[in-house]
């Protein structure tokens, strides 16, 4: 497999051999599945470490907890720009532009956090 289709022949390969893996998988499983799958009793039965459900299957969960993770996610994501920045803010070139621009994303992310603490979505109680 030399000269220049010499890649695409073996990618052609690797994608032939995974199909035929992908199917020869399915057929098998459908070949040995059982043809009537049994439903014991209990198995759909809510299980909570051994013991027995205690209370009924509704829960009301506070929606604080999701907009604090949501939160917590979306300006741990911004933070994480921050460091290909610092790598390449000292290079020739860069100056200028990346203050610029580091100072208009840190701006978003402090009116975020300032349009969040204004409408007391940060106050936990």
């Amino acid at each position: 497999m030399t000269g220049y289709l010499g890649s695409y022949a073996t990618l052609g390969l690797l994608l032939l051999a995974a199909v035929l893996f992908f199917v020869t998988a399915f057929s098998a499983n459908r070949v040995l599945r059982p043809g009537r799958p049994a439903d014991p009793w209990g198995k759909r039965a809510t299980y909570e470490c051994g013991l027995d459900p205690v209370g009924g299957d509704w829960a009301q969960m506070q929606i604080r907890y999701y907009v604090y993770a949501y939160l917590y996610v979306l300006f741990a994501v911004e933070a994480v720009f921050l460091f290909p920045w610092a790598l390449i803010f000292d290079r020739p070139g860069f100056g200028v532009t990346t203050v610029v621009e580091m100072g208009v994303f840190v701006a978003v992310v402090a009116l975020g956090i300032l349009y969040a603490w204004r409408r007391n979505i940060l106050r936990w109680a």
